[in-house]
């Protein structure tokens, strides 16, 4: 599945390069569109495209000033310049930013599935090209080593190297990101054979759009590692994100802040939240309020109670509040749940 932005200042040529997009047989996972560079270039940051398809003389950023910034901070998006007769040479100058190929405009239908389907066959080859399986071994190995040691430079470097590999192969960030989900699922089986601990590190790809944020993914993945290990190395046996779930469950009722929990767990702050995110998928704060709304929700359904006794019980004071917070997250406000149970009170 491929991601395409169109960048056109004509909404006729935006609507018809998208129609014929859609009808080329080839599986494309979205296609956006934008009327001048700098729009673009904010739906790049956002989520990078596998192929971009631009006009050249636009307002605010023209599209080869367009083609410079992607070329240097997106490398891996293929880009397709969509012009007229009148700047075909012009155009031609997008070489230098190693712009794929050229659209005569009026365009036609034959024309843009073609170049999609060159496009797409690129895509595959490079997608097609994995680091080679000494090379993952190796790599597995280094970073099993600087885990197990406790060695954060080691890991640090250990990142650097697999991303730079990566980068070198020439794969779209979501090929990177998958690519270091699988040795990262190695590396905790290799550092499980060593000991009896039983690491449960999974390593999420979702979310991962650029290669700062794959980066920061591995490093926040390494240093969950390694916490782990120190922890149980003291003694302390016990999971910290368990012992963090077990207490807001026995404290829903009371107000209480992150920085307390990490406290109690011998945890910094910062680490802990990271860590909580990681292995939970979800912010502390947000499974906190996740766990009240469920408590609401079984207190709820019992008749008797007052909705503003639920809500001192779930730990909102201010009734408000507890009735905004319980709309948002479920749709509906406490009396409106009520009513769908059939409890009219």
């Amino acid at each position: 599945m491929y991601d395409v932005l169109i960048v056109d200042d004509e909404p006729m040529i935006r609507k018809g390069l998208t129609k014929i997009l859609e009808t080329s047989g080839t599986e494309l996972a979205d296609i956006r569109t934008a009327e001048n560079g700098l729009e673009a270039l904010a739906l790049i940051r956002e989520r990078q495209p596998d192929f971009l398809f631009t006009d050249i003389r636009m307002a605010k950023m023209d599209g080869l000033e367009l083609c410079g910034v992607v070329a240097r901070d997106y490398p891996f998006v293929q880009i397709v310049i969509v012009t007229g007769y009148d700047d075909f040479e012009y155009a031609r100058q997008g070489i230098a930013y190693g712009v794929k190929d050229y659209i005569l405009k009026p365009i036609t239908k034959k024309s843009i599935h073609q170049i999609v389907r060159r496009l797409v066959d690129a895509e595959r080859q490079r997608e097609t090209a994995q680091p080679s399986l000494s090379r993952s071994n190796e790599w597995v190995a280094a970073t099993e080593e600087a885990i197990w040691t406790l060695q954060e430079n080691g890991a640090a470097h250990a990142v650097e190297t697999l991303l730079e590999e990566l980068r070198e192969k020439g794969l779209s960030v979501q090929r990177q990101a998958g690519i270091a989900g699988e040795l990262c699922e190695l590396l905790v089986r290799r550092l499980n054979e060593r000991d009896v601990y039983a690491l449960e590190l999974p390593f999420r790809t979702d979310g991962i759009r650029t290669t700062e944020e794959l980066r920061a993914r591995l490093m926040d993945f390494a240093s969950a590692a390694m916490e782990t290990l120190r922890a149980k190395r003291r003694g302390r046996a016990k999971d910290p994100i368990e012992e963090a779930k077990k207490y807001i469950e026995e404290h829903l009722s009371r107000d209480f802040s992150l920085e307390e929990v990490a406290d109690l767990l011998g945890l910094n702050a910062s680490y802990f939240s990271q860590l909580f995110k990681q292995m939970t998928g979800e912010t502390f704060a947000s499974y906190r309020i996740r766990r009240r709304m469920e408590l609401a929700k079984q207190l709820l359904a019992v008749p008797h109670r007052k909705i503003t006794d639920i809500s001192y019980e779930v730990g909102y004071a201010d009734h408000p509040h507890f009735t905004k917070t319980f709309k948002k997250v479920t749709g509906d406000t406490p009396k409106q749940y009520r009513e769908k149970l059939g409890i009219d009170r």
